[in-house]
């Protein structure tokens, strides 16, 4: 559940999302999105996790097994272009050291 993954979970942040990051004792891994009421309407929110899991899908492949990630996309995100988002999930994802190879 992503309560466990927010409270026990690692999180690395820039300026445009936040992840948690919570491994797992099997190979299986578990994805979460969320946008929070201050980043805007509801027009705004929906954008901003239709991005968040266009990333993911696109790059889950990149990702290591065994792990849960929530991924929380934060104000500056809501007025940028697909590929800013990529990047910024990729630069933290290295961080997390989630990038297999």
């Amino acid at each position: 559940n992503f309560q466990t993954v927010y409270r026990l979970g690692k999180s690395y942040a820039n300026r445009m999302l936040v992840v948690y990051v919570l491994k797992r004792s099997d190979q299986h891994s578990k994805v979460g999105f969320a946008a929070g009421k201050r980043l805007g309407n509801a027009v705004t929110r929906n954008r901003v996790k239709r991005l968040l899991r266009e990333v993911y899908r696109l790059n889950q492949f990149k990702l290591v097994k065994g792990i849960d990630l929530l991924l929380v996309g934060r104000k500056p995100m809501t007025t940028v272009k697909y590929n800013v988002v990529e990047k910024s999930f990729l630069d933290i994802a290295k961080k997390a050291n989630v990038l297999e190879g």
